[in-house]
């Protein structure tokens, strides 16, 4: 994504510093989630999974595995319970990746006898298909298999790469097609289920999964698991180590490692009053507890929107709660991602677009209109940034099926900023007093199912278009959805408080003032980041000095600030950087901080040199995820062209 690698959403906010405001508390609402029975199936082919859901789908799945962190598998077995849509059909086609297969069977449940199986040659990209032949439409399979080492949706850890340094860590990363690294299933957005799992770890780690994590568990090393809402494959995630709980109120909380959980639980402990804010705003949360997993600095994304349990990178927790916009991000994602789903990766906008949107009004409720403006105009600066290196085709909301490619790479901010612009569009058209019912209603009307961007458009000219007419044109609708780039009718985002660093440092950088009489005692996370992304493409390096005498960027513990201030260092030639940006890179895994600095290394001999021996000593402590983002940053470049 940004920078020529694919970053989630939740890495894109920039976040707050500002005090939150009051908020009422709804009345509380119970609404039942629908039974695994009342999911309906999506027909529609996902060109990213094997899965055949028009003949049979998985409505519920049950696992019994081993964490073993000597041999860095889970082994066990995986229980499907199908339901068939063809009365024709005899086979059960899965998606697998680095699977070991030892054993297929189905049955009942009581009674079992074992299948016959093929497992295909691996695809670069989609892994092997697993197809299994049924003598007829059983209700159950059981496939009884290990992972392996280097599967691509997880991370082991050896104690010295974790903050406590004596006990191992292992972590899950499912989206976009990794949860197949490590279950047989049917993984596509498309397929919804319900799970269950019995987890066996060593006694002196526990053990957490997207689902009904109990905060006060004993750590015995024997765990059970229930998730009664049904969610896609993408959203399963499980994580095993040294974890504590540390309370926020009566339904939300941090599991940490111990030397972090209360670090994180007063980082963290406005994340109710977020709750209680988008319920007034979207309807009741419909997951239970809503928990954060804080996981080591290798996990590549900013956050990941496992129901019930976010995981999330400790880059955020800097003590300010300057960075603690991206947890409104992910619990967004419990109206608009997990709830409502994308069927498949080419329409991602309607988890991210919309995510993106409801995460900005719950900054804007409880942080100010300034706050909302300041995040909007550093989002859109990114995407326009991004959007120069991206092909035409990829700039549309609702993209072609992405066949031949890895949904990873495929993503961008395009379908996190542009999704997001479009439905501010529609806000500022319509009003807020039609626009959020008619959110909600989307919301509500879609609840625990998988769509596409078609539904959404007749959605929108069914509930929001024709019942208020004269307000927005096909063809305005049309560009946003289906044109290439921004259209030229969208409305700018700009923040008073920005102008106010524009002027600051245009009186540095024109000699009127110095850095240190720059009146920056009260700026927050983003006017630092905007104050640097508007420099010039390359300063003096007495300028890069005077600026770093004057405000320690250099080695600051605030990423947002170092993965903007390094590359800068690079371009205008200041060595002095070096070790700090070496620190830095060997600390963190989260691409979206890392990326920029090794993508601007790499376009020197020097600077290559210097981030391949960086990047050697960093990559034992690196997710698959993140280090086949740095190695195609590091390849050999191509000769100049004469």
């Amino acid at each position: 994504m940004r920078l020529a690698v694919p970053l989630r959403a939740s890495m894109l906010a920039a976040t707050l510093l500002l005090p939150l405001a009051a908020c009422q508390k709804p009345a509380p609402q119970t609404v039942a989630p629908p039974t695994a029975s009342e999911v309906p199936a999506m027909p529609a082919h996902d060109v990213n999974s094997y899965a055949e859901p028009e003949h049979v789908v998985v409505k519920h799945l049950a696992l019994d595995l081993t964490v073993d962190f000597e041999r860095k598998v889970l082994e066990g077995a995986a229980t499907l319970d199908l339901d068939w849509k063809d009365a024709a059909s005899r086979q059960l086609v899965l998606d697998t990746r680095d699977l070991a297969i030892a054993k297929v069977e189905g049955g009942d449940g009581a009674t079992w006898q074992e299948l016959k199986y093929a497992l295909a040659p691996r695809d670069a990209i989609l892994g092997s298909k697993l197809a299994i032949e049924l003598p007829a439409q059983l209700p159950k399979v059981r496939i009884s298999y290990s992972s392996s080492p280097q599967a691509s949706g997880l991370q082991w850890l050896t104690p010295a790469m974790t903050l406590g340094k004596k006990t191992p860590f292992m972590f899950s990363q499912s989206e976009a097609i990794h949860a197949r690294s490590w279950v047989p299933l049917q993984d596509t957005p498309g397929v919804r289920f319900t799970y269950e799992a019995h987890i066996t770890t060593p006694k002196n780690v526990m053990a957490v999964m997207s689902a009904d994590n109990d905060p006060k568990a004993p750590r015995d090393g024997d765990y059970s698991f229930t998730m009664p809402q049904a969610i896609p494959s993408y959203l399963m995630a499980i994580a095993a180590g040294d974890l504590v709980f540390r309370p926020i109120n009566e339904r939300a909380g941090v599991w940490a490692e111990p030397a972090m959980a209360d670090k994180a639980a007063k980082e963290f402990e406005d994340t109710g009053k977020m709750i209680d804010t988008a319920e007034q705003l979207y309807g009741p949360y419909r997951w239970g507890r809503y928990d954060i997993l804080v996981l080591p600095p290798s996990f590549p994304f900013g956050g990941m929107e496992n129901p019930r349990l976010t995981f999330a990178t400790p880059t955020v927790i800097v003590g300010d709660k300057s960075l603690v916009s991206l947890i409104a991000h992910e619990l967004a994602h419990s109206w608009s991602g997990n709830l409502v789903t994308n069927s498949s990766w080419k329409d991602i906008w309607l988890n991210e677009g919309f995510t993106t949107y409801v995460q900005d009004r719950i900054v804007e409720s409880l942080y100010g209109v300034e706050a909302s403006d300041m995040e909007k105009v550093i989002a859109r600066h990114g995407l326009a940034e991004e959007m120069k290196d991206i092909k035409p085709d990829d700039q549309l909301l609702a993209l072609a099926p992405l066949t031949g490619r890895d949904p990873d790479e495929a993503l961008t901010s395009v379908a996190y900023i542009k999704g997001q612009w479009f439905l501010t569009f529609l806000e500022d058209r319509y009003g807020r007093a039609v626009f959020d019912p008619f959110l909600r209603k989307w919301f509500d009307d879609h609840a625990f199912t998988s769509t596409d961007s078609a539904e959404f458009e007749r959605f929108l000219d069914a509930e929001l278009v024709a019942k208020n007419p004269g307000k927005a044109t096909a063809a305005e609708l049309h560009a946003w959805l289906h044109e290439p780039g921004i259209p030229a009718f969208a409305s700018a985002a700009s923040s008073k408080r920005f102008d106010a660093v524009d002027e600051a440092r245009g009186h540095w950088l024109a000699g009127h003032a110095a850095a240190t009489d720059l009146d920056t005692a009260k700026w927050t996370t983003q006017e630092w980041v905007h104050f640097i992304e508007g420099m010039p493409e390359t300063l003096s390096v007495a300028q890069i000095q005077s600026l770093n005498d004057a405000f320690h960027f250099t080695g600051s513990a605030n990423g947002e600030i170092a993965q903007r201030w390094y590359p800068l260092t690079i371009r205008s030639g200041d060595l002095s950087a070096r070790p700090a940006i070496a620190a830095f890179l060997a600390r963190i895994g989260r691409r979206k901080l890392i990326m920029p600095t090794y993508g601007e290394l790499a376009k020197t001999p020097d600077g290559l040199a210097f981030a391949r021996a960086v990047f050697a000593k960093a990559r034992p402590g690196l997710h698959p995820i993140t280090i086949v983002s740095v190695e195609a940053a590091l390849a050999d470049k191509p000769p100049a062209k004469p």
